[in-house]
């Protein structure tokens, strides 16, 4: 049964970083967010936004961006108003974004309770992805509780961050206190997390109140609740711009995990299973979309000969004849070619930190 949508509920997609990982599809200028990515004529942001719409109207989805892509968001959203942008004047890590969304929000309604998530992840069914979802929403609604969307692992990924529970998953409807966060950790040890059965993979979802979340930021990480707490009144008003580009850039710059979810004592996690992947890399996009026999993912007018277990993306009016490759990335962007080990993929972004260095940005 279809839930009904709840006044109080509200849902913030984050949309600011660059996806230097998906170099050079993704650009400075126009991330991998605003690209149709999975090449079904939607970008990850459009496909994001319209999988809140049975949870939220759209007047209470929120996109967190850079300020320089708010053109972009509302090209890409022409439905969502000036003020449902969060336009970041500079990138101080996802604290301060968090901890802005808390007290904007908290500012249209005391009573809010939102959903923090990324722009570019796959849900492959939505059906369950809604059930957690609510399940969350539910719990952070009657609870002082900061809760997130826990997947579990099939398998030992060294990608993901892990969460650590203590709980039986046989319960109906699991909710389960926090124990331990882990980041990406080395193979042996992802393979003890998925044996013990009491670890999660980290999402990056997350569904708090206003309250609850701000109570956490004075508590934890009091220096960015002081910079956001004199906002309040330029919040949702003509002035909430001129206060950002003076205040913002003043708060520390680290990450919503290390700064409230490692120190807090109420945070919770919901076991999760809705064909979730996270579009970090180009191997990820290579993992979650249809192959053909040779298990090539291919973009483009290509001819292949000996080609297996690749992803191919070729700009349109281009023509690409490969032959004898295994396990690679190719990607033709015009101005630059991409042929890489997919093997060897999370070095991309040492590329393009060369590339910045010896050719200046104009190929980022």
């Amino acid at each position: 049964m279809k839930e009904p949508l709840c006044p109080n509920y509200y849902v913030a997609i984050m949309a600011g970083g660059v996806g230097s990982r998906f170099w050079p599809g993704s650009r400075e200028e126009r991330p991998k967010q605003f690209l149709d990515i999975l090449g079904v004529g939607k970008s990850l942001l459009q496909l994001t936004f319209e999988r809140f719409l049975p949870i939220v109207p759209a007047s209470h989805i929120f996109i967190v961006t850079h300020e320089k892509y708010r053109d972009l968001v509302k090209t890409h959203l022409p439905e969502i108003t000036d003020n449902q942008i969060l336009g970041e004047p500079s990138r101080n890590n996802t604290a301060p974004s968090v901890a802005y969304t808390a007290y904007k929000l908290h500012g249209i309604n005391p009573n809010a309770v939102f959903i923090m998530a990324p722009s570019d992840h796959i849900v492959l069914y939505e059906a369950e992805f809604m059930r957690f979802i609510h399940r969350a929403l539910r719990f952070a609604t009657n609870n002082d509780a900061l809760v997130t969307l826990g997947i579990r692992p099939t398998r030992p990924d060294t990608g993901y961050g892990y969460i650590r529970h203590e709980g039986d998953e046989s319960m109906h409807e699991p909710i389960f206190k926090v124990k331990q966060f882990t980041e990406k950790p080395n193979l042996q040890t992802a393979e003890q997390f998925v044996a013990s059965g009491n670890y999660l993979w980290n999402a990056g979802i997350f569904i708090w109140s206003t309250q609850s979340l701000i109570r956490a930021f004075e508590q934890y990480a009091p220096d960015i609740a002081a910079v956001f707490a004199q906002g309040k009144a330029a919040f949702n008003t003509p002035a909430e711009k001129d206060w950002l580009n003076s205040h913002y850039p003043m708060t520390r710059s680290t990450s919503i995990d290390y700064a409230i979810m490692e120190p807090a004592k109420n945070v919770y996690t919901v076991p999760s299973a809705f064909g979730w992947s996270d579009l970090g890399t180009w191997a990820s996009l290579h993992a979650e979309t249809e192959q053909d026999i040779a298990q090539n993912v291919i973009v483009g007018e290509v001819v292949t000969e000996e080609v297996t277990n690749s992803l191919i993306r070729m700009p349109a009016g281009k023509l690409a004849i490969l032959r004898g490759l295994d396990d690679f990335i190719i990607v033709d962007e015009g101005d630059v070619l991409l042929i890489y080990p997919k093997s060897k993929e999370q070095d991309i972004k040492k590329v393009t930190e060369y590339i910045k260095r010896e050719k200046g940005t104009h190929y980022l």
